[in-house]
């Protein structure tokens, strides 16, 4: 194959790697939503295909988040350091879903949190700027926005309420009825402290489980 067949190939594979992560969003965004055709280009040139490795920081604490970012594949988490130096987890996402630290997103102040990549991800990013056009340019969009927004509220009344009445076992329990790959994919530190809880009870609550 010469140069110019070896770069067509390489631009194909990742044409079509790329549509297939547009497709996985606009498969969720047209399950409730009647998007135009008109739409849905908007909504393929303003999402951003982007990969990353396992461990890459996207968006670093004491920062405006730049991103809000859709997860086709792969798990992120979002973390603060304590005064003591520890890494506290406070959201584990599960793919696919969107992800970013919401409210310092929408308001564009400075977050308190870091936003990391667990394992290898492939996602679709859009800015701020780029969220506002879509949204003043399409009602559609607007609702769909509304939408992830308030899902993303009701999560964590939902995530507060289950830290306050739930044991340590349940809430465990709880997480891998919900969400069972997590186990495979997320180190179990994290898990823990997403959990409220240190690693070494995780590890005795896992034992008693699997007796």
């Amino acid at each position: 194959m010469n140069k110019a067949g070896f770069v067509l190939a390489i631009f194909v594979r990742y044409s079509e790697k790329y549509f297939i992560m547009h497709d996985r969003l606009l498969q969720e965004m047209n399950s409730d939503f009647n998007f135009s055709s008109d739409e849905i280009e908007t909504v393929k040139l303003y999402f951003e295909p982007v990969s990353y490795s396992k461990n890459t920081v996207l968006e670093e604490a004491g920062n405006i988040p730049e991103h809000l970012y859709y997860i086709v594949s792969g798990y992120l988490r979002l973390f603060y350091m304590d005064e003591g130096g520890s890494e506290i987890t406070t959201h584990i996402n599960c793919p696919p879903g969107f992800f970013t630290s919401y409210t310092h997103f929408i308001s564009q102040t400075r977050s308190e949190d870091h936003v990391q990549c667990i394992t290898d991800c492939n996602l679709l990013r859009i800015t701020k700027e780029n969220l506002d056009k879509l949204v003043s340019t399409s009602q559609t969009m607007k609702d769909f926005s509304i939408s992830v927004f308030q899902k993303s509220i009701a999560y964590n009344e939902n995530r507060s309420r289950e830290l306050s009445v739930l044991n340590a076992e349940q809430r465990y329990l709880k997480l891998i009825e919900n969400y069972p790959e997590i186990i495979q994919n997320v180190p179990i530190q994290y898990i823990a402290s997403f959990l409220g809880m240190k690693p070494e009870s995780l590890s005795r609550i896992r034992k008693r489980i699997i007796k």
